[in-house]
Formats: C-alpha cells, sequence, structure tokens
C-alpha cells in the first residue's frame, strides 16, 4: 500500500508537462529585460542630474548607491515571498509600486527626493530574480538551462541597451526627467499583460511566516551541496567581473589610451555580440550538465583577463578581453542558475535569493579589490587580482567534481524538478 501511496501525487504532476506549453520565454524575457533596466538607465544620467538639480556630481553618484542598495534589500526582502504567495498578486505590487517610484523620480524637485525614490523603485524591481525560477519551474525537466539561458539573455540586454537608449532619449528631450517618464511606462505596460500569464503560485501552498521563510535561508545553504557550490562559483566569477569593470574607465582614460568617458560606456554595447553567444549556454547546460558548463565559463573569463591582460593598450585586445569575460560569466550564471533550481520548485525562489546574494557580494568585494589594486599597483594587478577569483572557482570545481556525495545529491542537481529527501519541501 505504501508504495502506491507515495505514487498517488503522481496525478497532479501533469501540470508539470503541460507547464512547457504555458510559459511565454519571450515576455518572460521582455519583462526581464524591462524592469532590470529600471537600475542602470539612470547611470548616464548622473551629470544632467548633477546639473539639473545644481548639485555636485558625487552627490548625484548617490543615486547609483541607492539603486544597488536597494536591489540588494528587494532580493532578500522580496524575492523570497515568491515561494509562499500569490504570485499574480505579487508581480502586481511590485510593479505597480514601481512605476509609482519612477513617476515620483521624475517629478523629483531634489536630489534627497530622487535618491529616495530610486531606493524604492530598486527595491521592488526585484521581478527579474522572480522570473528567473518562475520560467525554470515552468519549462519542466530537460529545458531549465534553455529557458533560464534565454530569460538571462533578456535580462543582459535590458542591462546593456537601457543606458544607450535613456541616453539618446535624454539628448532628444533635453530633460533627464523625460528617461523617468518613459521607464514608467514600459513598466505599467508590463503590469497590464504579465501577472495574468503567470501561474497563481509557484510553490504549494505554505504555512511559513514571512520571518521563517527568512531565517530557514542560511538552513537551505547548509542542506543543499549544490546551491553552496554554484553561490561559491557565482561570487568568484562575478568579483572577477566587476574587478574587470570597475577598473577599465580608469584604464581607458589613462595614457596612452586617454579615451573620453563613453568610451567605458561603448564597452557595453561592443560586448553585445558576447551576450547573444551566451544563450546557447543554455541548451549546452541540458545537454552536458551544469558542472562542464560552470568549468567552461571560467576557463573563457580566465582567457579573457589574459586577453585584456598581455594587451593592455590594445583597443582590439581589450574589447576581445571584454567578450570573452561576458561570455564567461553569464554561460557560467546560466549553469549556476540550473543546477540550483533542480532542487524542487517549493524552494525555487528562495534559493534564488541566496544565490544572488552571494553573487552580489562577491562583486562588491571584487568592485573594491580592483579599485585597491589598480590605485595601489596598476591594470596589471587589477587583472592578477581578477585571475585570483577565477582560480579560486577552479579550486571549487575541481573540488566539488572529486569529493564523493550520496547519490541523491549529485542527481538531484542534474535532474529538473527533483526535491532533495531528507528536506520536506525545502524547509531547513
Amino acid at each position: 500500500m505504501d508504495p502506491r501511496t507515495a505514487a498517488a501525487p503522481a496525478p497532479t504532476a501533469p501540470p508539470a508537462p503541460a507547464s512547457p506549453v504555458r510559459v511565454n520565454v519571450p515576455l518572460l524575457a521582455v519583462a526581464g529585460a524591462v524592469t532590470v533596466a529600471n537600475l542602470y538607465f539612470p547611470q548616464p544620467l548622473l551629470a544632467a542630474v548633477a546639473r539639473g538639480l545644481d548639485v555636485s556630481e558625487r552627490t548625484a553618484g548617490l543615486i547609483a548607491s541607492a539603486a544597488q542598495i536597494g536591489y540588494a534589500l528587494g532580493i532578500l526582502l522580496l524575492v523570497p515571498l515568491a515561494d509562499i504567495v500569490r504570485l499574480r498578486r505579487l508581480t502586481s505590487v511590485l510593479l505597480a509600486l514601481t512605476t509609482a517610484a519612477l513617476l515620483v523620480a521624475a517629478a523629483a524637485p531634489g536630489v534627497l527626493t530622487l535618491t529616495l525614490a530610486t531606493l524604492t523603485l530598486s527595491t521592488t524591481t526585484v521581478l527579474p530574480q522572480i522570473l528567473t525560477p518562475v520560467a525554470a519551474v515552468l519549462a519542466g525537466p530537460g529545458r531549465q538551462g534553455r529557458v533560464v539561458g534565454l530569460v538571462g539573455l533578456g535580462l543582459t540586454l535590458g542591462s546593456t541597451l537601457s543606458r544607450t537608449v535613456s541616453g539618446a532619449v535624454t539628448d532628444a528631450s533635453g530633460s533627464w526627467r523625460t528617461a523617468y517618464l518613459v521607464a514608467a511606462a514600459a513598466t505599467a505596460a508590463v503590469l497590464c499583460v504579465l501577472p495574468r500569464r503567470l501561474p497563481e503560485r509557484l510553490g504549494p501552498p505554505s504555512r511559513t511566516s514571512y520571518a521563517g521563510l527568512l531565517a530557514g535561508l542560511p538552513g537551505l545553504l547548509a542542506a543543499h551541496r549544490a546551491l553552496r557550490v554554484s553561490a561559491l562559483l557565482g561570487a568568484c566569477l562575478f568579483a572577477a567581473f566587476s574587478v574587470f569593470w570597475a577598473v577599465l574607465a580608469f584604464h581607458l582614460a589613462a595614457p596612452p589610451l586617454g579615451y573620453g568617458p563613453g568610451a567605458a560606456g561603448l564597452f557595453g554595447v561592443l560586448t553585445l555580440p558576447a551576450a547573444l553567444l551566451s544563450a546557447s549556454a543554455g541548451p549546452l547546460t541540458d545537454r552536458y550538465g551544469p558542472p562542464r558548463v560552470s568549468a567552461a565559463g571560467l576557463g573563457l573569463a580566465g582567457l579573457g583577463l589574459a586577453v585584456a591582460g598581455l594587451a593592455p593598450h590594445s583597443p582590439v585586445g581589450l574589447v576581445v578581453g571584454a567578450n570573452l569575460l561576458v561570455v564567461g560569466v553569464s554561460s557560467g550564471q546560466v549553469a549556476h542558475q540550473a543546477r540550483i533550481f533542480a532542487i524542487g520548485r517549493a524552494v525555487a525562489a528562495r534559493v534564488n535569493t541566496v544565490f544572488m546574494l552571494a553573487t552580489f557580494g562577491g562583486g562588491a568585494v571584487g568592485s573594491l579589490a580592483g579599485s585597491w589594486l589598480y590605485a595601489s599597483h596598476g591594470w596589471s594587478a587589477a587583472l592578477l587580482g581578477a585571475g585570483t577569483f577565477v582560480a579560486v572557482g577552479g579550486l571549487v570545481v575541481v573540488r566539488s567534481a572529486r569529493r564523493p556525495v550520496p547519490s541523491c545529491v549529485p542527481d538531484a542537481t542534474r535532474e529538473a524538478g527533483v526535491i532533495r529527501p531528507r528536506i520536506p519541501q525545502g524547509e531547513s
């Protein structure tokens, strides 16, 4: 009787095969691109904001800091809710609040109001980190890597092209406020379309309290080796990535290159080929598994840093190095997320929260380390620091491949939708 009872939930599983038909990957990718753009489109506008509000550029720089702080808070405090609350209601509320905050920012009379509005909108615009696990869960077995890669491509394009679009809109209109109005209109359009296309819930109904939800995050990290491996690799790769981009503008401005501030922004457009190529990491992850794609991502990132280090004064060499780095980091992230989403749909949003916090933490460490190394010892030292992070990631890959573990753990990282047997519904 017990085996039949254990198999009883199988009739409720048909929604999983049906869900790949319902998931609208292009819509999720576009929605992710529009919402993640809210974090990055203000960056080229800071000088115009400083002039318009009559403040120093350093004071206007608080807006960029507020965006990063708010996004980290949103990932920690809001993304885990997707595991237990009604998904359509959550996305509707977040999009409505983001739209309202963008309108407040557009009408801000001073830098304080603009900074507070930016903090609010960046906290509520965490929809990309909700849509990614939603897409992976709906994709079903064997398609998670492909779907995560396509949604990730939307996020990459949104973060990259938003800077170009906001600058063009501001130049055409003569006011930085117009860019905020355009962003508000785009976010409102997503609000009108997206929620009704999402499932009612991501996981089964849960009685877990909000405090218990947050308190259980460290337990997930302790319980799931796949999450620990992905978190470490994500932190290492993003740290190396952040070292490079934190010091690139200074290196381009220094002799003998002597390029202006626009050159660093142009690199975002010049790395679009790498962003498009990284979409292939999804199918490769489905076919060969996350460990191999993770290792390949580390190798490409290391190669990119080596090219940039060996040709420090060649614009072509720097562009090639930047593209290799972007491909490596983006491919690695697809593989890492595919690995953690295989833990189970009941905790998909929470494991993504832990992973993204670790990734952003690595990025913060990389930015600080890169700035210090460049100021003290120059470009080569900064790239060596970035290479050290990549080397640490390589050690993690080697150790995770050689270390013997119970069979249920590695298999679960390769089979979509499997939940660890020892932790019911992922609760610690």
